[in-house]
């Protein structure tokens, strides 16, 4: 019952506050983050234990798999220096500085100790820069980055975690080791990752060629991957993070071979309300853990209030201080590298140097440390690692996640009209080619009537291309003000719909329709509305 309770809590919660960050205009995972705490502090309520097995196992596979899928591999390509000075150099960067810092400024902290706490602090979490982006239309080129980022800058934190908690535990530690180990990890991800993503093809294909898959199968196969690519890398010791992102990246290479429309139109609802959920459901779930964190604090929280105090305004500057420098030096080192990269606006440097959030990951390796080491002794400091990277992950989520916009829009780094004249472009020659084709059908035509419907499609083909030439131009607006034809086909075309939707909606209230035939009356009928957006 507790479980039910929490469940419900939870999901009850997410609506609230994504209600309530729409209406404040501000990242949700502020608000989960803010309202988990908030919600911390009610008495009486169910408050679940959130495990790193779940987060590790059932909540990041499916994340990491969906930002592979999302990235525009020939945009992380474009900007792979970049992505890896930030994802290998600044993760580096912030652990060694972290720890030296932690070193000299907390008593107990020793070296081991203090590389535990620089790696799970160092990696920021994209999601809530994503959460911004996704009100704000950020330039390409940011979003690239700092997308290819998040998605490799794990592994390099997860790696170190793992050498500096074995150091923790065992007493020992070789750094060569540890260089060693940490190129194997990654290939080896990378390999289990792709050849996880290419079985699952081959199974699709299958399935294809036998006429044997709908849209559920296709993405029940779709669901199946990032764990199909996470677990065996995880089970070999090699990285599963890089393997979920990598089988993620080769999957969405290949999606036209893995779903059809139907699958894909059903796709893209799942893993966009999955991805929210476990969002929803992890930030929600950071801010519940808060009395956990300071009950088992030796010492009252007010004595590591400033200990966290630092320690999040040292990852803040540290990413400032290596962003800057990473992009302007190589540039002045290297003729090669400006004539082919020229020094991007300084406010575009600004807003990824802010774009540091921390949040699941950091989370997820605080609460995987060991309580007890090989001597069978309490894991040194555990409770303040706990509570220093709650703080962190509280601080920079509040401070940078509410002003990342206010600071995009200061600095005008977006390319809205560019992504737009883009998109035109692109419809306006797939839409050639579609007319191309029927032409090129005409010579096989035996009739009449597949000359009229062929008339009838290149005219509907030739008025869209035309509209989307005049959105093209700026031009929305014929002689006299008044719209021109394409939208006036879609305003009546979409009232005209809505009455069908009305009507069969009628009819199945007054039982004249069984539901089968009322949803597959009603999918056709959004789809054309879906088309005419």
């Amino acid at each position: 019952m507790a479980a039910a309770l929490a469940l419900v809590l939870i999901l009850g919660a997410t609506v609230v506050l994504t209600a309530i960050a729409k209406r404040l205009d501000i990242p949700y995972p502020v608000a989960f983050v803010v309202g988990g705490i908030a919600l911390a502090f009610v008495p009486d309520l169910p408050r679940p234990h959130l495990s790193p097995d779940f987060i590790f196992l059932l909540v990041l596979p499916p994340l990491l798999f969906s930002g592979g899928w999302s990235t525009d591999w020939f945009e992380f390509k474009r900007n792979a220096r970049p992505i890896f000075f930030l994802a290998f150099g600044l993760v580096i960067f912030t652990t060694v500085i972290v720890a030296a810092v932690t070193h000299a400024m907390i008593p107990g902290f020793t070296w081991p100790i203090a590389f535990v706490l620089g790696a799970i602090v160092s990696p920021p979490d994209a999601v809530a820069a994503e959460a911004v982006f996704e009100r704000v239309p950020i330039a390409r080129r940011i979003l690239a980055i700092l997308s290819g980022e998040s998605l490799v800058n794990d592994a390099t934190a997860l790696v170190i975690y793992r050498f500096a908690v074995a150091a923790v535990v065992t007493g020992s530690f070789s750094l060569a080791q540890a260089g060693v180990a940490f190129v194997l990890v990654s290939i080896g991800g990378i390999l289990v990752g792709l050849a996880s993503a290419w079985v699952l093809l081959a199974l699709m294909r299958q399935l294809i060629a036998r006429d044997l898959d709908d849209p559920t199968i296709s993405n029940v196969v779709a669901l199946l991957a990032p764990f199909a690519a996470y677990l065996p890398a995880e089970a070999m010791h090699v990285s599963g993070v890089l393997a979920a992102v990598s089988a993620g990246i080769y999957s969405s290479r290949h999606a036209h071979e893995i779903f059809r429309s139907g699958g894909r139109l059903v796709a893209g609802g799942v893993w966009s309300v999955l991805t929210f959920l476990l969002n929803a459901f992890v930030f929600l779930m950071i801010g519940l853990q808060l009395p956990d964190i300071v009950h088992g604090l030796v010492r009252s929280p007010q004595r590591y209030l400033m200990d966290a105090a630092v320690v999040s305004v040292l990852v803040i500057v540290l990413r400032i201080v290596w962003v800057f420098p990473a992009t302007y030096l190589p540039r002045l080192l290297s003729k090669r590298i400006a004539r082919e990269d020229p020094v991007p606006r300084i406010g575009a440097v600004a807003i990824i140097s802010w774009a540091g959030m921390r949040g699941i990951v950091s989370l997820a390796a605080a609460l995987a440390l060991p309580y007890r080491d090989a001597a069978g002794q309490p894991f040194a400091a555990r409770d303040e690692i706990l509570f220093l990277t709650f703080c962190v992950i509280v601080a920079t989520l509040v401070v940078q996640g509410v002003t990342l916009a206010p600071l995009s829009r200061l600095f005008d780094a977006t390319d809205q009209s560019s992504m737009a004249h883009l998109e035109a472009s692109v419809r306006i020659q797939a839409l050639e080619a579609g007319i191309a084709q029927l032409h090129a059908l005409e010579s096989g035509f035996s009739g009449t009537l597949e000359w009229e419907i062929t008339g009838r499609l290149l005219g509907e083909y030739s008025r869209r291309i035309e509209y989307l030439k005049g959105h093209f131009d700026g031009d929305e607006h014929g002689e006299d003000g008044e719209l021109n034809e394409i939208s006036i086909d879609h305003r009546l075309e979409r009232a005209a719909l809505d009455a069908e939707l009305q009507a069969i909606a009628d009819m199945r209230r007054g039982g004249g329709i069984p539901d089968d035939v009322y949803n597959a009356i009603q999918y056709d009928l959004d789809l054309a509305q879906a088309r005419l957006t």
